[in-house]
This record gives structure tokens, sequence and C-alpha cells, in this order.
């Protein structure tokens, strides 16, 4: 074809699509106008092929050019009108476009650094294994190690990479008996992930246990073989088999109106006394009831499953006072708390992470938005003030949302998401009370972002800032 007729063809085309535009525009203005007066609406829109459409075989884009309007997506017609316009030859004063989709940021906000959210100890080869939701690692120390502020701990082992769905683990479990880790994926990927003790880099996990949306605080009976999950986003409490893989469904839920769950997180059990401890942020919803009849199917192929948000109730979202909830461990449906820790005196901002000594009947809570770590009887109920608290700057002790409280060597484990470090002190420590040692993933000088899974962003035209929901 020569470049004469190439012209006249790209005319043609920019011509038709023009029109199909214009009455694309003609349609929806119309439908909107008919709609509202409920009379007759346009529902199609055709326009005649352009003349001589058809002189040359060698455009495709001609052949199809009547087909555009009603019968090809918007997108694919706006895709051709872009590829006429790369073959058409620049004007002088015209440069070339840019791809800018590859183009690197001027500038980045990030944390280099571990930011540590769960801590469990292997008492058996003496580590400590802590989850990073910030780089997506799990890693294992010795649990001797202790670091000067100026220096950064070095690992014994790293778990982490694409192979091992690795991403936001926060809720962690040691198996007493042979070193597995269980780690659970809070947000992204709705799986539980089991590695053996020698796993190391980026491998595939032993075992995968697809799990509902928002899973976070993670306890296991090692008596019953029974393992516990926290529902956040649902309010509910699942319970498996331990050793469940794939897509097996829980052997039962707790969940309803009545359970007391709100954005349920960290999980204790007293195997002795079968009780089941439960905090909560505060944040719930009402659910509509379970449909009569069969099991209903999880999109994942298993069944049980809690009723999720699609079953919320619209308008029903509220905010209660944050709360430790406490049930018999082989609760059930909608079952209501033995006991409710809950109030002003209680202090809590976030309860997160939660550990249970049961020698001393104490419960140690995580309380990530009060930066410290507060201690109660575990038999406490009501709006009562903790035992004891640990707290202040010598402690350390910045956005917890971890704790473990190892029992054969008498030590509590922190994991402080806001400073890049886990600390560990004597049980009975109080105030703002020094830890015995640090295991740390940057220097204290580091800045300390504070992201964890960012959201959408917005930026404040006043104060020339940005604000970052995580």
């Amino acid at each position: 074809m020569s470049e004469l007729g190439k012209v006249a063809v790209q005319s043609k085309l920019g011509r038709a699509l023009r029109l199909s535009l214009l009455g694309l525009a003609i349609a929806i203005l119309w439908c909107s106008h008919e709609h509202r007066s409920h009379g007759p609406r346009l529902v199609g829109y055709e326009l005649e092929p352009p003349e001589n459409a058809g002189e040359c075989t060698e455009s495709v884009a001609a052949q199809q050019l009547p087909n555009w309007s009603g019968k090809v997506p918007l997108r694919q017609a706006f895709q051709v009108q872009r590829a006429v316009e790369k073959a058409r030859p620049p004007a002088d004063d015209q440069k070339l476009p840019v791809d800018l989709s590859q183009r690197s940021p001027e500038r980045m906000i990030r944390d280099p650094y571990a930011a540590y959210s769960a801590v469990a100890v292997d008492v058996s080869h003496n580590e400590v294994v802590l989850t990073d939701e910030n780089r997506f690692n799990v890693l294992t120390y010795d649990r001797k190690t202790n670091t000067r502020s100026t220096s950064v701990s070095d690992p014994k082992r790293i778990i982490g990479g694409l192979n091992t769905k690795i991403e936001f683990q926060c809720g962690l479990y040691i198996d007493p008996a042979n070193g597995d880790v269980y780690a659970v994926n809070n947000d992204t990927i709705d799986t539980l992930v089991i590695f053996s003790r020698q796993a190391i880099g980026d491998v595939k996990p032993d075992r995968e246990l697809h799990t509902p949306h928002g899973t976070f605080g993670i306890a296991v009976d090692e008596q019953t073989k029974e393992l516990f999950l926290s529902v956040q986003h649902d309010n509910a409490l699942v319970v498996y088999n331990k050793m469940a893989s794939g897509s097996e469904a829980p052997i039962r839920v707790v969940q309803g109106s009545h359970t007391g769950l709100a954005d349920p997180h960290g999980l204790a059990l007293d195997e002795k006394k079968k009780l089941l401890f439960v905090t909560n942020h505060g944040s719930t919803h009402d659910v509509a009831p379970r449909p009569e009849g069969p099991k209903r199917e999880h999109k994942r192929g298993g069944n049980g499953f809690p009723l999720s948000r699609d079953d919320a109730v619209p308008g029903s979202g509220r905010f209660v006072l944050p709360s430790i909830t406490v049930y018999s461990e082989d609760a059930k449906g909608d079952a209501v708390p033995l006991r409710t820790i809950q109030g002003p005196k209680t202090q809590f901002n976030w309860p997160t992470g939660l550990a249970l000594d049961v020698g001393r009947n104490e419960l140690y809570v995580a309380n990530d938005g009060g930066s410290s770590i507060l201690v109660f009887d575990a038999s406490a109920n009501g709006d009562i003030a903790p035992i004891r608290t640990i707290r202040g700057p010598k402690s350390l002790v910045s956005n917890p949302t971890g704790v473990f409280f190892d029992h054969t060597n008498q030590e509590l484990w922190v994991a402080n998401f806001g400073n890049h470090t886990s600390t560990v002190y004597n049980p009975q420590s109080s105030g703002d009370a020094e830890p015995l040692r640090v295991i740390r993933s940057a220097k204290a000088s580091d800045p300390v972002p504070g992201m964890g899974n960012p959201h959408p962003i917005a930026y404040d035209t006043k104060r020339q800032q940005l604000l970052v929901p995580n």
C-alpha cells in the first residue's frame, strides 16, 4: 500500500473511532435520561461502515471497524487508536511518547530491617524463633543471644521467599516434640504453613492448612491434638485437628453475638483447667444466622468455616471496649464466655499477644497501643487493674505484638514491633525494668518507619504530610 493510501486509511480509522465514541456518549446520555423517566431506553448504537473500508485488504483494523460500537470493548478501541497513533510518524515539533511504567521512584519510605511480630522458644534446642512481618521471614536465634545497641544480632537460620508462602506471619507455635515451626498468615495468603526445624532459605512448607481470611493467633493443646486459631475480621475462633492439611474444615467454630469476640487476636491455653483465653481489640459486627440444611461449602473446598464478612449485617458495625474473654476449651457455636476482663482499669489498648504462666496463674498481655506488658491474675474477671506492668524507656517495650512465657527457663519473651527488638525479662519484672537480653534486627540509632501492611495513602496539603494507614 502506498504512503498516501496508508494516510487515507488512518484518517478514516480516526474518523470512525471519533464517531463511535460520540455515539457511545449519546447512548449514555439517552439511557440516563430515559431511565429517570422510565421510558424507552436506547440499548444499541451501530455506525455504518466507512466508505471503501474494505478496499485495503492489508488493514485488519479497517475490516473490524464496523464492529467496534457495542460489540468490542471500548478499551480495545482505545488500544487500536494508540496503535494507529504510534504508527503515525511524529511531527517535527513533537517528541515520541516516553514509557514511564518502569521508571525508578525518586525516593522510597520503607524499613529495611525485620519488624518482629511474634516470638516462641524452642526449649529442646535452646533457640528462639521470631516472625518478621516487614521483610516476610521467620528467623531463628540462639536463645542466649544478647546484642548491644550499636550492633545487629545474627540469626542461625532464616526461612523466607516465594516458595515458603511466608508474608504477614503473626501467629507462631513451636512443636515441643520435634521443633516444627507453625506460622500463621494474617492477610495475603490464607494459609498456615508448617516447616521442620531444619528448614532454611526459600523452601516449600512441609505441610499447609488453608485457613479463613484474617487468622491471627495460634494455640495448640498437645493432649487433645487440637489446633486453635483466632479469626479477626469474622469475630470467630476455629479449631482443627493438629495434623490437618489442605482444605480440611475446622472441627468446630465459636462465633455469634453472645461470644463477646470482637476482633480477636492472641490466644493462650490452660491445658490443665481446659480454658481458652482470647484478646479482643474491640471492633465487631453482627452476622446473619447460618442457613439450615447441609454445611455450606467454603470457596476452597472445605466446609464448616465461620460466617464471613459477606454474611455481615449491614449497619451493625460498632466498637466496644477491648477485652480478654475466657471460654471452656471445648466451646463451640455462640458460646458465652465464662469470664471477661474488660474496662478502663485494665489499661487495654490493642491487647494482642497472650501468654500464660500456669505455675503462678498469671496472664501476660502484649498491650500494643499502650507499649506495655500487662500482667493479670489468670482468674481475674470484670474491670480490674493489672497486678503489675512492664513499660518505660529502659524496658525497651515498644508496640509489643507477641509475648511468650518460657516455663523451663523461667523467662518472659516479648516481640517489639516498634523498635526492631525482641527482649527477655524475669517474669516477675515490673515497671521500667531493663531486659535480661536483647535481640536486634537493627541498631538502636536506625529509624523505625512503623509501617506494617500499609494501605492506600492520603496527602495532607495543609501540613504537607503523608497519611499512611496500616
